[in-house]
């Protein structure tokens, strides 16, 4: 028999056969959008270290949504810019605040589209930490009162899911419990359970002004050398009451996807941040990489590793290209 018996590229010798053995399949099916709404008329303002995402209002986040309907991107996750922040994020469950008007706009213009609401304080406190701080700590406790009244009052707007994001512990429990017993057992929740304490989370900060006014959010937001701890994370949030688990960031953890994904059988969702879409775009727009082949690639591998949803700033070109691809 002749040298060598076996030719691994003979499978990829033409795009048909490339095609028929492809392991991974990216699809627009994967993908939520996240948007960030604010107060107003006639708002776009854009996000300068996020080139294509904007601030709008409920007007232009409209508009914005037709494309995305259209693209048949399947939903979105919106984080609200409040008008007005303050030690106890009040904003975040006033029954008048940013997204609980959001909410209702988009599930009355777009009754298909999967709403899922960000659950945290951060957007919404004068300190821009994620909870309730008192002599300069963050408490844990006491900040689950006012996340659960955050859930609550998305829920009864119409949101389809609730996404806890603050990495308070036990929340999950507090909003399931709370959900079920007002009547909203059908209420998702997808927990950010492996939120990492990153750098790749700047740009994000600029577009909601969430910055933390003092020291930083490593006392609740996981150290980037673990991840024994983010199965853990997980564990504990689907004994809760999680549907979805999520890991954020997406790149620099991808390998903390797939031990979530194969040690809890779980839908698992990836959150691919603005740092990293941010890099992609500078990178890009020097004319360093190209753009297209780059983001495809990218989301690609994160749907290897083993994500079932990608949050991405890039849905909306990822759908156009795979559109063109079909």
């Amino acid at each position: 028999m002749s040298f060598p018996v076996q030719r691994p590229r003979r499978l990829r010798s033409n795009e048909i056969i490339r095609r028929m053995v492809r392991e991974t399949a990216l699809s627009v099916d994967d993908f939520l959008y996240p948007v960030f709404v604010t107060h107003g008329e006639g708002v776009a303002r854009p996000v300068e270290a996020m080139p294509g995402i904007y601030n709008y209002s409920i007007d232009r986040l409209l508009e914005e949504l037709t494309e995305v309907a259209g693209l048949k991107i399947p939903g979105v996750l919106l984080f609200g810019i409040p008008a007005v922040k303050d030690d106890l994020g009040s904003e975040a469950y006033a029954r008048d605040g940013i997204v609980h008007e959001a909410v209702r706009a988009i599930k009355k213009a777009f009754p298909g589209l999967l709403v899922v609401t960000d659950i945290c304080l951060c957007e919404y406190t004068s300190h821009g930490h994620c909870g309730v701080v008192e002599n300069g700590s963050v408490l844990n406790d006491p900040t689950l009162e006012l996340l659960v009244k955050t859930a609550l009052s998305h829920a009864a707007a119409g949101a389809d899911m609730v996404a806890p994001s603050d990495m308070m512990d036990g929340r999950v429990g507090k909003i399931r419990a709370a959900l079920d017993a007002q009547g909203y057992e059908n209420v998702l929740i997808m927990a950010y359970s492996a939120k990492y304490a990153s750098a790749f989370y700047g740009p994000f900060r600029e577009a909601a002004g969430s910055a933390p006014q003092f020291g930083d959010r490593k006392t609740y937001q996981m150290d980037p050398a673990n991840a024994g701890e983010a199965l853990r994370e997980a564990r504990l949030d689907i004994e809760e009451g999680a549907d979805i688990v999520m890991v954020k960031p997406a790149l620099a953890y991808l390998d903390v996807i797939r031990r979530v994904k194969d040690e809890t059988g779980f839908p698992v969702a990836a959150y691919n941040v603005s740092g990293e879409y941010s890099m992609v775009k500078a990178a890009a727009q020097k004319g360093w990489i190209d753009e297209r082949k780059i983001v495809m690639e990218l989301l690609t591998g994160i749907k290897r590793a083993g994500a079932d949803i990608i949050l991405t700033y890039h849905a909306k070109d990822a759908a156009k290209w795979l559109r063109e691809g079909e």
